[in-house]
């Protein structure tokens, strides 16, 4: 099924259910609660990830933002915070280089993790053995960890929750962690499931570590008796872009998918009535992503069907199929607007809302203290280790980095053009935020970084910035030579892919798009006439600037 026909038919069964609602979200039920038992906040895949770069236009995934996150809903209610995995490093297997670094990243998400978040357990995923069983921690939840693998587990429990009993395990599919021994993942969930609602537990939650969301959902249905069960994918977790709005049926449970990196967090509020499985109900906040992506197809549907009426050969039968799920698309848009929280009359519910951690959210000061803290700690830590590394002098016959200084004695009025870009303060915005000597960072922010003749994060005092041989390539035969050279030692124009695939990536560039930011790069004294052809147009600068203001402003208390 596609999406579009998977999300009306969500929505065609809801609107058919609501014969039983009690208009304004109520319910028939007197003994219903007035509001939910507790919010479970779901967290998978951080993957080392403590706060945003800073170089998209609004970063995801910050500790300090979710931390104020769930301390306000905490203010609330009760509240129950867990995690399917992956913790603790960014890369596996671990670059010896990135260890001092990333021990102290994984020791404050530990910290974290323990106050204020007060993460109530969490699962195990590839991402925790980067460097060995010996470095997890805290103890997992993983029932089917075996025992030679001597890693730190503990039991499944339950955990009261205001007046709530939940029952709370950990268990890994086959394959989900290379190398890892494990027992059948099937007959140590199911007895953990029995476990647990033996010892009392009114919702039972799966911390679910799987190499794929079909996987996921294989092992959940095979285990049967879990209420609610958060997905850890490994390398598989959606990007926020593609996390689902709502939850997947599994059976008699649920299957929530957080993004990766702490950049979508799932916020579930769950109610308890009694005995008995759940309900996926809409809240506001899942009604208002609803009708966004309803917006969202009832724009395709539109442009279709205007399509169709110019074309003489359309099939009036899939024209009026259209017409009819556009209809029904538009009806269900207008009962949310009406109406929008579902809540079944009687038996458990919960609502999902996924919570993107972007930069208008709030932060906890204390939280970002510790950040800023530790890319303080972190950066001593990357310099001394890399203080006794040499930059490796480039083989017999290959160019080396020269510097901007050199450039400047034949090319002065191309560097001075150039201090004009925002290449030339590459390296201050990194020192405005204490992350100069970051692993994450440096490489984009320096030229020549880890190349022959180039720079390292302890050598790089004269190849700061984005200077002219990132994109020129090596000069130094060229400035041996005084240009005279034949052919030219140096390139005149970069590949058109460098700038995609070296840092205006995705990831840390989400505005990059080559024409406009070659307009902000290239003019009187550096390529005047490329700057000529390009013609007028928007600027990469205009670009961000557009899209920094659409994502708003920092959240209250945050410097990031």
């Amino acid at each position: 099924m596609s999406r579009r026909g998977g999300l009306l038919a969500i929505l065609i069964s809801a609107a058919c259910c609501s014969k039983s609602e009690v208009k304004g979200g109520g319910s028939s039920d007197p003994a219903a609660p007035t509001k939910p038992s507790f919010a479970l906040f779901a967290l998978a895949e951080t993957r080392g990830q403590i706060g945003p770069c800073g170089c998209t236009s609004d970063p995801l995934g910050d500790i300090a933002r979710t931390a104020k996150v769930v301390e306000d809903a905490r203010a609330v209610g009760p509240v129950l915070v867990l995690d399917a995995g992956s913790l603790l490093y960014s890369k596996s297997p671990m670059p010896e280089h990135l260890a001092a670094q990333e021990e102290l990243t994984a020791d404050l998400l530990i910290a974290t993790y323990k106050q204020p978040l007060q993460v109530a357990a969490i699962g195990l995923g590839p991402a925790d053995l980067a460097r060995g069983a010996d470095h997890v921690r805290p103890a997992r939840q993983a029932v089917n960890v075996a025992a030679d693998a001597k890693l730190a587990v503990e039991p499944p429990h339950v955990i009261h929750v205001g007046a709530a009993e939940v029952g709370v395990f950990g268990v890994i599919a086959e394959d989900a962690v290379a190398g890892l021994a494990i027992t059948d993942p099937v007959a140590a969930g199911k007895t953990a499931v029995a476990q647990l609602r033996k010892q009392g537990a009114q919702v039972v939650v799966g911390l679910v570590q799987a190499g794929s969301k079909k996987d996921a959902v294989k092992l959940v249905r095979d285990i049967g008796g879990i209420d609610l069960a958060i997905g850890g994918l490994g390398l598989a977790a959606p990007e926020p872009e593609r996390v689902e709005i709502e939850p997947q049926k599994v059976g008699d449970g649920w299957l929530v998918i957080p993004a990766n990196r702490g950049q979508v967090v799932s916020k579930l509020l769950v109610t308890v009535r009694g005995p008995g499985g759940f309900a996926n109900a809409i809240g506001p906040a899942a009604a208002a992503a609803k009708t966004a992506e309803i917006d969202k197809q009832l724009a395709a549907l539109d442009a279709d069907l205007a399509k169709f009426a110019a074309d003489k050969d359309a099939d009036p039968k899939f024209v009026e199929q259209k017409r009819q799920e556009r209809a029904q698309l538009a009806a269900e848009r207008t009962r949310l607007a009406a109406n929008p929280t579902v809540v079944p009359a009687s038996g458990n519910y919960f609502t999902l809302e996924q919570v993107r951690i972007a930069k208008t959210l709030a932060c906890d000061p204390k939280v970002q203290d510790d950040v800023t803290a530790f890319y303080r700690a972190a950066g001593e830590a990357n310099v001394k280790a890399a203080d006794d590394i040499a930059v490796t002098p480039p083989p017999k016959g290959v160019a080396g980095y020269a510097g901007m200084e050199s450039c400047g004695d034949c090319h002065s009025d191309a560097v001075e053009f150039w201090k004009n870009t925002v290449h030339s303060h590459a390296w201050k915005t990194l020192v405005d935020r204490g992350q100069q000597f970051d692993y994450e960072c440096i490489g984009c922010h320096v030229t020549g970084w880890d190349k022959p003749g180039g720079s390292n994060l302890a050598h790089n005092d004269t190849l700061r910035d984005i200077q002219c041989e990132t994109c020129h390539g090596p000069g130094s035969f060229h400035v041996a030579k005084l240009g005279e050279e034949k052919p030219l030692a140096i390139r005149r124009a970069p590949p058109e892919d460098l700038c995609a695939t070296q840092c205006h990536t995705k990831e840390h560039s989400d505005t990059f798009d080559l024409k406009p930011y070659l307009r902000d790069v290239v003019g009187p004294g550096h390529g005047e006439q490329l700057r000529k052809q390009l013609g007028d147009g928007p600027t990469g600068s205009q670009l961000r600037k557009a899209a920094l203001s659409k994502a708003g402003r920092l959240g209250a208390g945050c410097v990031r």
